[in-house]
């Protein structure tokens, strides 16, 4: 299997790039400043085709096939929007990996028709709501409950962090909830919520750390009532269906990962190459440069785990060798981002401590890459368990 990217991968590169140059670099700071969501940006990705990378045609997608390098060409733009914000960056991935994506894979042919139209365009976005106040790396401690009644489910409980939940855009949540008991164990199914539902609130957007630019919200159900159509997948499967979604995003943060490792990289060539102390750029001096020989080694390992574990995906390789691939370009790529972080203003020196200076949102920004999708903890024990040690 080949993990060099083709030559049209690499065009749709030069095209993300562009794009994000021209469309978001100018404003990424003034928007992490305010805690600003681009509404409006998210039609420029739509109308780039972004979204629908990996959507059929008859949805508005590009029909990019495993062949053709979809999941490849998604994680480009990932990686390419993440070089210069990434709060934008884990806009797209959720977008597409928690949205579109398990409408795509689970729902039925009506439920597809209802919401793929407008979110592949980018005229609308969904959520996934998965993690809850008790209930985060532990997904099956779930307590958010949905009962039916009168064919209709009627969902009671609260999701925590999740991103596209709370914008003026967002058209519908999906959210697991135990729908019943089997063998005395919970059953797990995930079901379609459209934004605006009696009951359904997104609550007050977090004061993050970083990702200053990204929807996101704890969300409260009360009574909330859908039809009994709603239900994504089959009943009882959205457990299992939540974790193959994760597997797919594990590589999709990598990809984020991967742009910011390439943004310490670059801003760190240019400013060892502009500062000078003692007569000379600091550059010169073997203490900065091995720093930044460092972050070309981060990035080039990074990019190729990364680049690798898409590339199964798309040739469609074995779950459990894709999932491996997955836990392993997370933990090591965003492992790295953060490292590079702390490197890059180190360099920066004093000027890396202040806000007008890029490494700095980079700093802030980089460290929950080691938490979303699966902490490292998780990916460490996933990587061991799929070398067939029994961790718990």
């Amino acid at each position: 299997m080949s993990f060099e990217l083709s030559a049209e991968h690499e065009q749709f590169r030069r095209t993300v790039r562009d794009f994000a140059d021209k469309e978001i670099a100018p404003h990424a700071a003034q928007w992490d400043r305010d805690h600003h969501f681009p509404v409006d940006l998210m039609g420029k990705m739509g109308d780039l085709g972004l979204f629908g990378l990996t959507a059929p045609e008859e949805f508005g997608g590009a029909g990019l096939s495993g062949e053709e390098g979809g999941f490849t060409s998604l994680c480009l733009a990932i990686e390419e929007i993440g070089r210069v914000d990434q709060s934008m960056a884990v806009t797209l991935e959720a977008a597409v990996g928690l949205g579109i994506n398990p409408i795509l894979t689970y729902g039925t042919e009506e439920q597809k028709q209802t919401w793929l139209p407008d979110l592949v365009a980018g005229r609308t976005l969904a959520g996934f709501g998965l993690t809850e106040p008790g209930a985060g790396s532990d997904a099956s401690a779930t307590k958010t409950r949905a009962t039916l009644a009168d064919g209709e489910w009627v969902i009671n409980g609260s999701k925590q962090f999740i991103t596209n939940s709370g914008s003026e855009i967002t058209s519908l949540v999906t959210v697991t909830a135990r729908t019943g008991e089997v063998d005395g164990k919970p059953e797990i199914s995930a079901i379609i919520v459209p934004a605006g539902t009696p009951g359904f609130v997104a609550e007050k957007a977090y004061d993050k750390l970083g990702w200053h630019a990204s929807d996101t919200h704890p969300l409260s159900f009360e009574d909330a009532r859908v039809p009994e159509a709603n239900l994504l997948g089959e009943r009882g499967r959205g457990y299992a269906q939540f974790l193959a979604t994760l597997d797919d995003g594990r590589v999709a943060i990598a990809a984020v990962a991967v742009g910011c490792i390439q943004a310490c990289l670059e801003h760190s060539v240019r400013y060892a190459g502009e500062r000078t102390t003692f007569g000379v750029p600091i550059g010169r001096k073997q203490g900065v440069a091995f720093q930044i020989a460092d972050l070309e080694v981060m990035l080039a390992a990074s990019r190729a785990l990364t680049y690798r574990a898409a590339a199964m995906k798309d040739a469609g390789a074995p779950r459990a060798a894709f999932k491996q691939a997955a836990s392993i370009a997370k933990l090591y790529a965003s492992e790295s981002a953060v490292t590079a972080t702390r490197i890059a203003t180190q360099i920066f020196g004093g000027y890396g401590f202040m806000e007008e200076y890029p490494v700095a949102r980079l700093y802030r920004d980089a460290k929950i890459l080691e938490i979303g999708e699966g902490t490292s903890e998780v990916q460490r024990m996933l990587i061991a368990r799929g070398l067939g040690l029994p961790v718990e």
